[in-house]
């Protein structure tokens, strides 16, 4: 039997719920809401109530004066029952989703990355936490479609009361829900995230196969690339003058036209480490190649962070020239 607290709720519980659900132990429990102690105490384990936090006796409550768990010593957040829950039985769940009968590398990976990605928002949200310092005013208002806000939709309005019945039966739709998205989420990483890292590690394992200096590479299919270069730049020690500049990838099939994008200093900018010459920028096809002495470009976008070329040597060409310039 699993314990929560009745009346109104919030997504933290929910998900802390749904994860239980889909752990081997508490597959098919029965799902009890109650404030009461005394059948709380009967409870095999207890989310979001009670004052305990306690894994030896399955108590996850972080509402008490002097709880301060993190998930993990990269992480300054304070948990919620969600991250409680995830941190005890996350690589399980992980596991499951995956169809794996034991943690590897992979669980771990996706562990990890999904708190990081998905239920550290949850357990800001809940404690209180803001996404920025409270001197910087936002430049705009937060979706209201966020999981977090669809969950809380769940809850009776002010002026449209329900009965004891009737929440208990939204409860169990939002934790459904809740659940649901991030099944939804892992199993996004398993299918698309995972495979792009191995495209990336492949294309650094040959980095100096396409450039003598090491810092170009050439990805066999297009991805989502970024994100996973400056992680394993990051793991393998390539910073300074051994970091990658350029990554090459062909736009549909290797034998098609092939795109050379520069690297930005973060994932989610467009300031580069080194941008496509300046010479170059803005023009297209045979004027393109006569400026730069390539045969096949096709353009050269003007803000100098991607270009295009007719074939995959082109594009190494083009690479080359762009980190003597």
């Amino acid at each position: 039997t699993i314990g929560t607290h009745s009346g109104h709720f919030h997504c933290d519980e929910a998900l802390a719920v749904s994860l239980l659900k889909r752990t081997n132990e508490f597959q098919g429990a029965n799902l009890v809401r109650t404030r009461d102690a005394t059948k709380l105490a009967e409870c095999d384990i207890v989310v979001d109530v009670g004052g305990v936090y306690d894994p030896a006796t399955h108590r996850y409550d972080h509402h008490q004066r002097g709880f301060t768990e993190t998930f993990d010593d990269k992480h300054d957040t304070k948990l919620s029952s969600a991250g409680l829950v995830y941190k005890h039985f996350g690589k399980e769940v992980v596991m499951n989703l995956l169809e794996k009968t034991e943690i590897d590398g992979d669980v771990e990976m996706l562990y990890e990355k999904t708190y990081h990605g998905f239920v550290e928002a949850l357990d800001a949200n809940d404690n209180g936490i803001s996404a920025y310092p409270s001197n910087i005013n936002p430049l705009y208002k937060e979706s209201p479609t966020s999981l977090y806000h669809r969950v809380a939709k769940k809850n009776p309005t002010w002026n449209n009361p329900m009965s004891d019945a009737e929440i208990d039966a939204r409860f169990i739709e939002a934790s459904d829900m809740a659940g649901a998205e991030l099944e939804d989420y892992v199993l996004g990483l398993k299918n698309n995230w995972l495979p792009a890292r191995s495209l990336v590690v492949e294309a650094l394992d040959r980095a100096h196969e396409i450039n003598a200096s090491g810092r170009v590479i050439a990805l066999e299919r297009a991805c989502p690339w970024k994100e996973h270069l400056l992680d394993l730049e990051k793991e393998r020690g390539l910073t300074g003058d051994k970091s990658i500049l350029y990554v090459l990838y062909p736009e549909s099939s290797p034998e098609g036209n092939w795109r050379i994008q520069c690297v930005p200093l973060r994932a989610e900018g467009f300031e580069n480490r080194k941008s496509l010459p300046e010479a170059w920028r803005g023009f297209r096809d045979d004027e393109l190649s006569r400026i730069s002495g390539v045969d096949g470009c096709i353009f050269i976008h003007a803000g100098g962070f991607i270009g295009g070329n007719k074939t995959r040597d082109g594009a190494c060409e083009m690479a080359k020239l762009a980190l003597e310039l």
